[in-house]
């Protein structure tokens, strides 16, 4: 999988909801020795995602004049699918 085709996946699925014009940025990007490193998941980035990486996944709603929200999650992708390093933390809903 590409990081477009990650990308497009969450995209769609948001934009089902009615909120795809919401999701102004890209959808995640490679965790490293640096908070933002290759391989990155967003439209353009045809590039496969290398087995092994470390990535997040991160897509998010912003609506001008109201908020917005994102959920990250943490991946380690295989050779069979992802890991979600982060399945266990609570996603507990927090207005600010």
């Amino acid at each position: 999988m590409t990081g477009a085709e990650l990308d497009a996946i969450c995209r769609d699925y948001i934009s089902q909801k009615g909120f795809g014009k919401y999701f102004i940025h890209s959808t995640g990007h490679g965790i490293g020795m640096e908070i933002h490193e290759l391989p990155v998941i967003a439209p353009k980035h045809n590039a496969p995602l290398p087995v092994g990486s470390v990535i997040t996944c991160e897509p998010g709603i912003y609506i001008p004049n109201l908020g917005g929200a994102r959920i990250e999650d943490s991946l380690v992708l295989t050779a069979k699918g992802a890991i979600n390093l982060s399945k266990m933390v609570s996603k507990k809903l927090l207005v600010l």
